[in-house]
């Protein structure tokens, strides 16, 4: 179960803007786009999805940009930035993209790929931003590999 190359793009847009969030700076379209590795006018539309499923919030005018408030870092599931870019897909979707497939008609690896998905589902609904962007504060985790 892979990403869309949108949602990857959405995902670290989320913890870049969280970041600067927590150090109280809003981040612009063109700084985003640039530590994200991606075009601006593409990211631009990624972080109008984000805007409107109230994940992020854009302030316009020459102090704007884009932050998320300090009190909803640890109440955004990571389900909710996919969700927000690639819909509901990860939840019914059958790995071999089969559309009739389930319990009742498995595909030939049904069996074996709903324990991943399960443990997949799993994270992405107990995984919130402020872990992540935790993680990435304190030198754990990265976004980019120079």
């Amino acid at each position: 179960m892979n990403f869309s190359k949108a949602c990857e793009y959405g995902i670290r847009a989320t913890l870049y803007i969280a970041q600067q969030s927590l150090n109280k700076e809003r981040a612009s379209l063109k700084d985003i786009a640039q530590e994200i590795d991606a075009p601006e006018a593409y990211t631009a539309k990624i972080l109008q999805h984000l805007v409107k499923s109230e994940i992020i919030k854009s302030i316009q005018g020459a102090r704007g940009g884009f932050n998320i408030e300090k009190k909803s870092l640890k109440s955004i599931k990571l389900i909710q930035i996919v969700q927000a870019i690639d819909g509901n897909i990860y939840e019914n979707t059958c790995i071999l993209g089969l559309k009739a497939c389930s319990e009742t008609h498995p595909c030939p690896v049904h069996d074996q790929y709903k324990h991943i998905k399960k443990d997949m589902l799993s994270m992405l609904k107990n995984t919130n931003v402020l872990q992540m962007t935790t993680s990435l504060n304190e030198g754990l985790t990265c976004l980019k590999i120079h």
